[in-house]
């Protein structure tokens, strides 16, 4: 089993966990309220631009072409997902500028720009790798059931071009990482980091 296939296996609950989690399940049934995911929605645009901060940060470690070029094609997807995030602001009237991150987002930024300025490349991907398996499989996880206000953002997760991203992602992990504590520290970190992104959003 691949080092990538192993930590997301080892971090299950915690997946299960955002799966079950009333803000997941208000997307995927179209129930959540209109206004906390106006305020997920802003909260989630700061975090992308600093998740392309970080992609750049682990850019500028890598040490070979084919690795340059994946990373720069990741933070091209991180520019899609902001596009999504802009789109839904126009049509529904969502203030993009000048957003104050919430405690739950600011834990979340520092610790990607902090792993990715102090730590190794293998680290690095490792911090970064669970936010895009998890929310891959969130999408595929409520296609099937999902229709209504919230069928964009879960069609834009279950889209196998995001899939690709994330196997994109978890190859360089594979490529870069060795099994390590402090690697599987940062796996596990983001994946709490995660779940606690979807509490703050409810709780505002």
């Amino acid at each position: 089993m691949s080092l990538s296939n192993q930590l997301w296996s080892a971090n299950g609950e915690l997946a299960a966990a955002a799966l079950a989690h009333p803000f997941i399940r208000g997307l995927g049934d179209g129930s959540l309220d209109r206004e906390i995911f106006a305020g997920y929605v802003a909260q989630d645009a700061f975090f992308l631009e600093s998740f392309a901060r970080a992609y750049a940060l682990a850019l500028v470690r890598s040490s070979d072409t084919s690795t340059l070029i994946a990373l720069a094609g990741l933070i091209s997807g991180v520019a899609d997902e902001l596009g999504l995030h802009n789109s839904y602001a126009a049509r529904w009237g969502i203030d993009m500028s000048g957003v104050e991150p919430s405690p739950a987002t600011l834990a979340y930024t520092d610790f990607l720009l902090a792993t990715a300025a102090t730590s190794g490349l293998g680290v690095t991907l490792a911090a970064m790798t669970p936010c895009m398996r998890l929310y891959a499989w969130l999408g595929t996880s409520l296609e099937a059931s999902t229709a209504g206000p919230y069928a964009e953002w879960v069609q834009t997760y279950s889209d196998p071009g995001f899939e690709n991203l994330a196997t994109q992602l978890e190859r360089l992990l594979d490529e870069h990482a060795v099994d390590s504590p402090a690697v599987r520290q940062a796996y596990r970190r983001a994946m709490h980091l995660e779940v606690a992104f979807f509490e703050s959003a409810l709780s505002g």
